[in-house]
């Protein structure tokens, strides 16, 4: 009988909550039987919305959680005060080993809040990174930093380039995981204080296969497996990205459907076209991990529909089944800097 995974879900966390979140854990246990999923809100809306989706089964629980943390509010606070709330329900049943991981398309500082002060960090990880994956020519790439520490120092860049590593090598099987700095030019002289003090750092460590900076229009090209920055960059990087990205669809979109022979045009080439685009769709690689805590914590976006949820519980299948936590504890603990 195969070992069953509990993912507690923010059912009343992210912009369509709670509708596409529930839908998306319908969807994800439909996919695996080996998923349990614990749906964390209102029990009454959650409910609710499992009727809507028609779900009867034992892969998924409802538990009670009354309040519910706004993206507006300040996250220390609203962590400390709000226990009933769906974020720090979940994080709390990490923490107790009740789920093996959370996932929230919820407020985004209260996530990360959560959990450093309730999951914990693992002994040794200086700063837990948020790290997604962005789609690029070549496949996938692992942007680490990207929103979780703003003013970051060259040791915790070292650090999100050895768990970037860890991750993209036993979650993604990329053998020897290339890593870079974002930089503004290839030089190793170029760059702010921040970069120039890191390059060496990561040159001379044997954890990594270090490969040199990146420069930001060499991203999508897939020059790197793993893009090692802090998350002020990270973060720029990751909605320009997504913007784009949004921008091109729309445009190519109009000028296809704009005359007569585009749109015959247009016919013809839908089925590589979908295929292209499918592929640079961010909700189909999930959410992004917190690494570096006692328990796996997912953050996934606030416009979430049902697929990146899915995506992202699925994903968290993944995480456990290769034991990154004890990979990173065993690469990390115990070193308090570099």
């Amino acid at each position: 009988m195969e070992e069953m995974i509990t993912v507690a879900v923010d059912a009343m966390g992210g912009d369509h909550a709670p509708a596409e979140i529930v839908k998306g854990a319908v969807d994800a246990v439909k996919l695996r039987k080996d998923i349990k999923v614990c749906l964390i809100g209102r029990q009454d809306v959650v409910s609710e919305e499992l009727a809507k989706n028609g779900f009867q089964g034992g892969q998924i629980e409802v538990i009670h959680a009354p309040e519910v943390i706004e993206t507006a509010e300040p996250p220390v606070l609203a962590v400390r005060r709000k226990k009933q709330s769906s974020i720090v329900v979940g994080m709390n049943m990490v923490k107790e080993k009740k789920a093996d991981a959370f996932v929230s398309a919820g407020s985004s500082g209260a996530i990360l809040v959560g959990g450093q002060v309730i999951v914990g960090r693992i002994k040794g990880v200086e700063r837990p990174p948020l790290a997604p994956l962005i789609p690029t020519k070549k496949g996938v790439s692992l942007l680490v930093d990207c929103g979780a520490n703003v003013d970051a120092r060259s040791s915790h860049l070292v650090q999100f380039a050895k768990m970037g590593s860890i991750y993209m090598e036993n979650v993604l099987g990329v053998a020897n995981p290339r890593v870079a700095i974002v930089n503004i030019g290839a030089e190793e002289e170029k760059g702010n204080a921040l970069v120039k003090e890191t390059f060496p750092l990561l040159k001379n460590c044997p954890d990594i296969n270090f490969v040199g900076s990146i420069e930001a229009r060499d991203i999508p090209e897939g020059e790197a497996d793993v893009i090692v920055c802090e998350a002020f960059v990270g973060n720029v990087i990751l909605k320009l990205y997504e913007g784009v990205g949004a921008t091109l669809t729309s445009m190519l979109k109009s000028g296809l459907m704009a005359t007569l022979r585009s749109k015959i045009g247009a016919l013809l080439v839908k089925p590589a076209l979908k295929k292209t685009m499918k592929s640079f769709d961010a909700s189909e690689y999930g959410g992004a991990p917190l690494l570096g805590l006692n328990g796996l914590v997912v953050k996934t976006h606030g416009s979430s529909k049902a697929k990146e949820v899915t995506n992202s519980i699925i994903q968290c299948v993944t995480f456990k089944e290769q034991e990154i936590n004890e990979k990173i504890k065993t690469n990390i603990g115990g070193s308090h800097g570099i």
